[in-house]
């Protein structure tokens, strides 16, 4: 048993895996009350609009949700479609996007997937991974996120940090990246859940189960979650 300290509490014994449906029909009512991740709530924001979906998950990778939100504004108030985007110089896109982790970066990929929607999908965000991924900077997280929130697919699970850390926190998986977690979680996860596993999930660890001291003491699953990896817990007022 380790110690408690004033920053953390200590994390009691190990207990089974999650159920994976019945968890996420908890945490699908508790998330209600929650602000909503910066992708659902931009595509709220801007009706599903598919090409500001993409645009918005590549600027998210490494970002806090708020600067990814903002960016994502700036950017959408000057260029809300793949020509306007493509005609902008890149030095306007990254004074735009900034601060966002590696915006320089992501200005040219952002130029560049503009560049290509109009030349070879017509301006409109291809509906399938394998065309996704053909996009300068988009990887699996991405086309998933895109494919689940604007095209409303029910077929994807999209896993980025929050998900691969809480799905194996959980227990309903072993596995050392976002990419094998993606994989076993189309094995343990139920279909009807596997749109909403990153909704559920990514809202759940931006409040309450989080990278570093998770606030175990004001979780719904505290008395059942088997708290894998975590060393210590972060105290709640």
């Amino acid at each position: 048993m380790l110690k408690k300290t004033r920053s953390a509490v200590a994390v009691p014994t190990l207990r089974p895996p999650l159920p994976v449906a019945p968890t996420l029909k908890r945490l699908g009512v508790a998330i209600r009350s929650m602000e909503l991740p910066a992708i659902e709530k931009i595509a709220e924001e801007l009706m599903g609009d598919a090409f500001q979906v993409l645009i918005s998950t590549m600027l998210s990778a490494q970002t806090k949700d708020p600067v990814t939100l903002a960016a994502s504004l700036r950017l959408f108030a000057v260029a809300a479609d793949p020509a306007a985007l493509a005609r902008l110089p890149l030095a306007r896109i990254e004074t735009l996007i900034y601060p966002v982790s590696f915006y320089r970066n992501k200005a040219v990929h952002l130029k560049e997937t503009a560049r290509i929607l109009v030349k070879d999908f017509g301006g409109q965000v291809p509906t399938t991974m394998e065309a996704l991924l053909t996009l300068p900077g988009v990887g699996r997280k991405t086309a998933n996120l895109t494919l689940i929130v604007a095209c409303r697919s029910q077929d994807n699970i999209c896993v980025d940090t929050h998900v691969h850390r809480i799905a194996n926190r959980f227990g309903w998986v072993r596995t050392r990246t976002p990419e094998q977690t993606e994989r076993a979680l189309y094995e343990v996860a139920p279909r009807r859940w596997w749109a909403t596993i990153n909704l559920h999930l990514v809202t759940w660890g931006q409040h309450v189960c989080k990278p570093v001291f998770p606030q175990c003491g004001r979780c719904i699953l505290n008395g059942t979650c088997p708290k894998l990896g975590v060393v210590r817990e972060g105290r709640v007022a």
